[in-house]
């Protein structure tokens, strides 16, 4: 074993696969359900769009989080996984009348609404099944996050969530309807945030709202301020648990929360990023004419962050401890983005050698894909092997 990794055990194997290391998993659980009871009006969802692996919901779901869902198949692996429904919130910006009725036939705990013909069909919908829906609205606080382009979500010209200027009208409107319960606010300016101060700023905003709400006599019962906090991709060793101190001080500092109101965050990236490694092997390694490559068993089919969003992820060769030398890390996908990354310094790597891409539990597994007719990654948790 080098490091974490139990080498040994990986030589029978079939590459690529994802590792998780369950006990970077449970440590940072801790640290999250540390903070639900310190603060009893705190609820925690985690997002299973992160990482829908079952082996890892039930692990997450036994530390009492909720989860933030964002599709049926997402729901109905929440609930699979002990997930308890009313503990499941239901986001997104496109609910099929299919989704929406699976979660009106589970009695889930919310929907986060995003438009008005959503809440419209909501409406509807429960009506059909003689239940009522709690349904909070996804406001567009305009508050920019100093993050990727693409991961940015509350600006004012997102696709999600509902302009603050129509939220008086909005709020009438479910007053006005009979099979719908307007239970909260729910915002989510982004992902990948590593400054807390966009944090302050959403805070600051959300402040404002509920002034202008308690003016109007307008009872909020919950706040759902997302999720969106960063994680070490550089240096994943130094901090493998994310920041969550300062994260849920940010709030409990600067939100001004009335005493029955519940604050729900709905955190995915934090909670699985650190635990997981894609575990690949060195197919080749060839030498250019002014650089070599290290071509491994995996491409972007199995981790397409790197190319989609030209992410940072560490990468190490824990089968050598040789001197270092500079690769360009690549796939076998037949298309030139599939590179994991340019003039990396690696131990010299050689064929057959294990090449592991750190920080790879959020957004890596659950965006796999066959390409080129391609097999998807098997997992495999550190509690299956024996160190």
């Amino acid at each position: 074993m080098k490091g974490s990794f139990p080498i040994e055990s990986f030589r029978q194997l079939e590459t690529p696969f994802y590792y998780y290391d369950t006990a970077v998993l449970r440590k940072t659980l801790a640290a999250i359900a540390n903070q639900t009871r310190c603060n009893g009006n705190y609820r925690v969802h985690y997002a299973i769009k992160a990482n829908a692996n079952s082996k890892l919901l039930r692990i997450i779901s036994s530390y009492g989080l909720g989860a933030d869902c964002v599709s049926g198949g997402e729901i109905q692996a929440a609930l699979e996984a002990g997930f308890p429904p009313e503990s499941i919130v239901f986001a997104g910006v496109g609910k099929t009348d299919k989704e929406i009725l699976l979660g009106l036939r589970n009695n889930i705990g919310c929907f986060n609404v995003e438009s008005i013909p959503e809440l419209e069909v909501i409406d509807q919908l429960a009506a059909r099944l003689s239940t009522t829906a709690r349904v909070a609205f996804r406001i567009n606080p305009n508050v920019g996050a100093h993050t990727h382009a693409n991961i940015t979500t509350g600006l004012a010209e997102n696709k999600f969530g509902i302009a603050m200027e129509d939220l008086d009208w909005v709020v009438a409107l479910a007053e006005g309807l009979s099979h719908v319960r307007f239970v909260g606010l729910h915002f989510h300016i982004g992902s990948q945030i590593l400054d807390m101060s966009d944090f302050v700023s959403l805070c600051n905003r959300i402040n404002d709202l509920q002034g202008h709400l308690a003016n109007r006599k307008t009872i909020v019962e919950s706040i759902n301020v997302g999720g969106g906090l960063g994680v070490e991709y550089r240096h994943p060793n130094r901090k493998p648990i994310p920041d969550l101190d300062n994260y849920f001080n940010v709030f409990h500092n600067h939100l001004k929360l009335q005493p029955h109101q519940t604050l729900h965050f709905e955190l995915g990236r934090a909670v699985v990023a650190q635990c997981g490694s894609l575990v690949s092997r060195v197919t080749f390694v060839k030498q250019g004419s002014f650089k070599q490559f290290a071509i491994l068993d995996a491409g972007f089919s199995d981790l397409i962050r790197p190319a989609f969003y030209q992410a940072y992820h560490k990468i190490e060769n824990i089968s050598s401890d040789e001197e270092k030398q500079t690769y360009d890390v690549v796939g076998p996908i037949c298309e030139s983005s599939d590179v994991f990354q340019k003039a990396t310094e690696l131990n010299k790597t050689h064929r057959g050698d294990f090449l592991v891409i750190r920080s790879a539990g959020a957004y890596g597994e659950t965006m796999a894909s066959c390409y080129n007719c391609r097999s998807l990654p098997m997992s495999h948790l550190s509690d299956e092997f024996h160190f």
